[in-house]
């Protein structure tokens, strides 16, 4: 791609998505240095196998949408977050649904074992459950920007700009969604010293 010898490692995001307007092989370069993240979110968000198309689906968008990127923006990745945020925006029903079957299930049947062993498994298993469960409970805005938070260690200015909102809203979300987080954690504790008793 060193068509005017450049190499695509010396230069900015937005230097290459503007190149990428007249050549649109320079846009390559975006998908080389940002999929492993955006498909990192993906596969945290709706799972691997719907992650590769997500993934392929979210680099057109990008490629399709790229004059209108903000030059100012040096780095692409927050932009890229927010278009495969939109993405899972579009299969939430079937994330949601997923995680409440994950909770209505329960767990697997106890192996036989030591009792420390079994509460240990009966605590994670707990917990996991109603995690879950809380996670499908937050609205889908406290969703997004605690996954970016918490999964991808986005800042709040860039999770403002993945997700378009003001950095006031993004600490809200994110003080709602830990409260929500919290209490769950509490339910685990409690759920778990009652399921404990009762297979000690």
């Amino acid at each position: 791609m060193s068509t005017s010898g450049v190499d695509p490692g010396d230069l900015s995001d937005a230097e290459l998505i503007t190149r990428s307007v007249t050549g649109p092989d320079w846009f390559s370069a975006i998908f080389d240095r940002h999929a492993v993240h955006i498909h990192r979110y993906l596969v945290r968000r709706i799972g691997p196998g719907p992650a590769e198309d997500a993934l392929g689906e979210a680099f057109l968008v990008a490629f399709r949408k790229r004059e209108g990127y903000d030059r100012a923006r040096l780095d692409a990745r927050p932009w890229l977050y927010g278009i495969a945020t939109n993405l899972v925006a579009q299969r939430r029903r079937d994330e949601v649904r997923e995680l409440k079957l994950r909770e209505a299930l329960g767990p697997p049947p106890d192996e036989e074992g030591h009792a420390e062993r079994v509460a240990e498994q009966v605590t994670a298993e707990a917990m996991g459950k109603l995690l879950d469960g809380a996670l499908a409970e937050l609205p889908d805005g406290d969703r997004d920007t605690l996954t970016l938070f918490a999964g991808e260690s986005l800042s709040y200015e860039e999770i403002a700009v993945a997700l378009d909102i003001p950095v006031g809203t993004v600490r809200s979300r994110l003080n709602r969604a830990r409260r929500k987080v919290r209490e769950a954690l509490g339910r685990a504790d409690t759920t778990t010293s009652k399921e404990i008793s009762t297979h000690g």
